[in-house]
């Protein structure tokens, strides 16, 4: 029988584990009528949790699919989902107030009003319904909309369901949980597509007004804005990040590909990822993770393809300088002629208070900001404005992209997957296949700024911004700027497939959050525009010590899966290989042992010289030096600039290696080093002490020591840990891995994968599942991947329910 027939098989008969109620979750086994009874003709599907509570969800069509996925989501992260979409409706100020921080997942907004007012604007003016409605591809398609569908469905039936059974206090008893639309649930996915553009600049969107009488807010010039610019898009300042790898057959045991994905996302709050399968029988089966409030898989593998995404280094927005009519702010010119701006009068409830209307101001360009993130102001004058660019904002295509993710065959279909929907916003794709293909495309949804426009159309701000961040500002007076279109792009003014820096078949193809360039070491990619990313540039210690590792591993060959869990917590720290022992040697020839601190005063510092010497150079939790150099090399890095710290620069020729040879000369490394050891002595931490008794975090009362480290040493194994020496040292990951899959094949039909969910299923502190995976991820250890029927059956720990609605 073949695997389609067995699953319809399984699919129609329910299989005998359906009538055994011990095995079912305790809404299932307590006799409810829902648990004993058909659905009626509503919405259904099948949730068997294996080891970790992982769901294994079994539908006949999207819509129901999507109805088990929203209901799974929902049981585990109900406040996470609900939470957030408090902030699409625009109701964060009503129930939270209006000064309040969101916690950063669907924009960067400061405060809960600005928020509120943007996500009111996109609901006023129809903007998601609006692309709901454009025929696929340019818009979803059907089975992604019935997915939309589905997912409102199952969250609000499980939230009917379980209400008063909700025992995260997170949200216990909270009137602002309720149940979700199918659009609420498009304009998750729209927040997600615009969080690099509009999102961004959702402060700026939000405040600019036309000038008054009163001097205008000081702007910036083109070398502080190309300053602010780059500090804004640094990956190095990024919330996310990724590593992953694809090595070819070549390389590889069995003439099988292999993926080893490793994303670095936020472990709190609506980024997370949530882990299941997916399968419609004959026509879907697909395992990974997805973020929160998504329909579809996100990053994952099936029977013949695995794939990963890393945040890619393509801007995606552009602003336009625009000249005002001298008589009206509000009226703009192109070619001569004027244009009005349209008025977007938003009004947000707000708690305790009366309602907040303010006007958003709208061009042809997109809307008036008067800055862009934190950094970079743009003043709104009495001659000039800028308005945002962001081509996302008419994309509402990445489930669908996720969707042919899911049913590709090979990494054939994964290009052909990227060329249909265009729908990524701000990733990469790695992947590679059982026919031992591998495979990298930056295909991101750009807009289409080339290297001449910004050449011909740079306004003064934009010819220093392009060059250094790669964002364009575009003379907005003129037609003659317009971005124009590719034959292939499925919507104006973005590039299309045969623009993307794409890698085929190479050895390996690897990416760490720097540009597409050095891919694969052996075989740069160029000839891309600026927008994307540079070439022949500084590359981050994380990417450098990533090649290092990946290109070794492939000369050796003969590779594995065994050989992508072992990278993934080899823990090495490149930033230790550079210069440990420079620091070390310098240290212990330091004049009477001691060093300046920041505040003037003479730290001894001669204890560390040998802890330095004698540090394994990684960051594992038993690591003896390790917290003591990445605290000195935090502030070694912050206070020294690149240029002063090395003795050999970097050559574009030897960009792997270069620079290096600590410059141990150069000023603030010694207050760097007395800082450290005198910050580490106040809070009572031994300079040797294990990393893993001050890296940890804490669930349910109980540490949970972690290794790793943070983007500065170059770890593979990346996380960002908050610092609090009163608590003990680091007492929290704020970002690093999180779903992790190492994906290999065999002579069999069921992938050879192993997959780990760091911070685990639930944030639920009542969960089982709230840490059971963080103690795996403590202790180094894997999920074997349950995706074949013949394993999920052997599961010990089993348990099966049909979900569907109640009518």
């Amino acid at each position: 029988m073949t695997f389609r027939n067995r699953l319809r098989l399984f699919a129609v008969s329910g299989l005998a584990l359906f009538t055994v109620s011990a095995s079912l979750p305790p809404a299932a086994a307590s006799g409810s009528p829902e648990a004993r009874h058909p659905s009626g003709g509503g919405l259904s599907a099948t949730i068997r949790y294996t080891e970790y509570g992982i769901p294994h969800i079994v539908a006949k069509d999207y819509a129901n699919l999507g109805f088990g996925t929203g209901w799974a989501q929902a049981a585990d992260q109900v406040c996470t989902l609900a939470d957030g979409f408090v902030t699409v409706r625009g109701e964060r100020s009503r129930f939270f107030g209006p000064d309040a921080a969101p916690d950063g997942s669907l924009s960067s907004a400061a405060k809960n009003l600005s928020s509120d007012l943007y996500f009111r604007g996109v609901r006023d003016s129809g903007t998601v319904e609006k692309l709901l409605k454009v025929p696929a591809p340019a818009g979803p398609s059907r089975d992604a909309k019935e997915s939309m569908r589905g997912f409102a469905a199952g969250y609000n039936a499980w939230l009917r369901q379980n209400r008063s059974r909700i025992t995260d206090p997170a949200c216990r008893g909270a009137a602002w949980v309720r149940p979700v639309t199918t659009l609420e649930v498009a304009v998750r996915g729209f927040a997600l597509a615009v969080l690099g553009g509009q999102g961004r600049g959702i402060d700026g969107i939000t405040a600019a007004q036309p000038p008054t009488a009163a001097p205008p807010a000081a702007g910036v010039t083109p070398k502080e804005a190309a300053a602010a610019a780059q500090r804004l898009l640094s990956a190095e300042n990024a919330d996310m990040g990724s590593n992953a790898v694809a090595f070819r057959g070549s390389t590889t045991a069995n003439g099988r590909g292999l993926l080893l994905g490793n994303p670095h996302y936020p472990w709190d709050g609506g980024r997370r990822f949530w882990q299941s399968q997916q399968t419609i029988p004959g026509e879907l089966n697909v395992a990974g993770g997805s973020l929160l409030g998504s329909t579809t898989v996100s990053i994952g593998h099936n029977a013949d393809v695995a794939w990963s995404h890393t945040v890619a280094t393509g801007v995606p927005v552009n602003l336009h300088q625009l000249t005002l009519d001298p008589a009206d702010p509000t009226v703009h010119l192109v070619d001569g002629k004027p244009e009005r701006m349209t008025r977007r009068t938003v009004t947000v409830p707000v708690k305790g208070a009366a309602p907040v209307t303010r006007t958003q101001w709208w061009t042809r360009y997109g809307p008036v900001v008067t800055s862009f993130g934190a950094t970079l102001p743009l003043p709104w004058t009495a001659t000039t404005a800028y308005a945002l660019n962001d081509p996302n904002a008419t994309n509402l295509r990445s489930a669908d992209t996720s969707l042919g993710f899911s049913k590709a065959r090979s990494t054939t279909g994964i290009q052909r997957a990227l060329d249909r929907s265009q729908g990524l916003p701000w990733v990469n794709t790695v992947a590679a296949d059982r026919s031992g293909n591998s495979f990298f495309s930056q295909s991101q949804v750009l807009p289409r700024i080339t290297d001449e426009l910004a050449a011909r159309c740079s306004a003064p701000l934009g010819q220093a911004t392009y060059p250094s961040a790669g964002l364009a500002v575009l003379d907005g007076s003129t037609s003659a700027c317009a971005l124009g279109s590719d034959r292939d792009a499925v919507q104006p003014g973005i590039f299309g497939p045969g623009r993307m820096p794409t890698l085929k078949n190479a050895p390996y193809a690897e990416n760490s959050n720097d540009s597409a360039w050095l891919t694969n070491a052996g075989r740069p990619l160029t000839g891309y525009e600026r927008v994307f990313g540079t070439i022949a540039t500084l590359r981050s210690i994380r990417t450098r010590g990533a090649i290092e590792d990946v290109a070794a591993m492939a000369e050796r060959g003969r590779l594995r899966v065994g050989d992508l869990e072992r990278q993934q917590f080899a823990n090495r720290a490149p930033a230790g290989d550079l210069v440990a022992a420079d620091v070390a040697k310098w240290c212990a020839a330091l004049p009477g042992g001691t060093a300046v601190g920041g505040d003037g005063a003479a730290v001894d510092v001669s204890a560390a010289c040998p802890v330095l010497r004698r540090w394994d150079r990684s960051v594992d939790r038993g690591s003896r030096g390790a917290l003591l150099f990445d605290r000195f090399w935090r502030r070694a890095t912050a206070g020294v600039p690149v240029a002063k710290l090395w003795t050999v620069p970097f050559d574009a020729a030897d960009p792997v290696r270069t620079p290096r040879g600590l410059d141990t000369a150069a000023p603030g490394l010694g207050r760097a080093l007395a800082d450290t050891v005198a910050e580490l002595r106040a809070a009572g931490i031994a300079l040797d002490a294990p990393l893993g008794r001050h890296q940890f975090v804490v669930r349910n009362g109980k540490r949970v020591p972690v290794g790793g480290g943070t983007e500065s040493l170059g770890v593979w194994n990346k996380i960002e840990p908050v610092w609090n020496p009163a608590a003990g040292g680091y007492t929290e990951v704020s970002a690093g891995s999180s779903y992790i899959q190492a994906v290999g094949w065999d002579d069999t039909r069921c992938p050879v994968a192993r997959t780990l969910l760091t911070y685990s299923q639930s944030s639920n502190p009542g969960s089982p599942h709230h840490s059971d995976q963080t103690r795996l991820f403590s202790g180094e250890r894997w999920v074997t991947s349950r995706f074949c029927e013949k394993d999920i059956a052997r599961s010990p720990q089993l348990r099966v329910v049909r979900v569907h609605e109640r009518r």
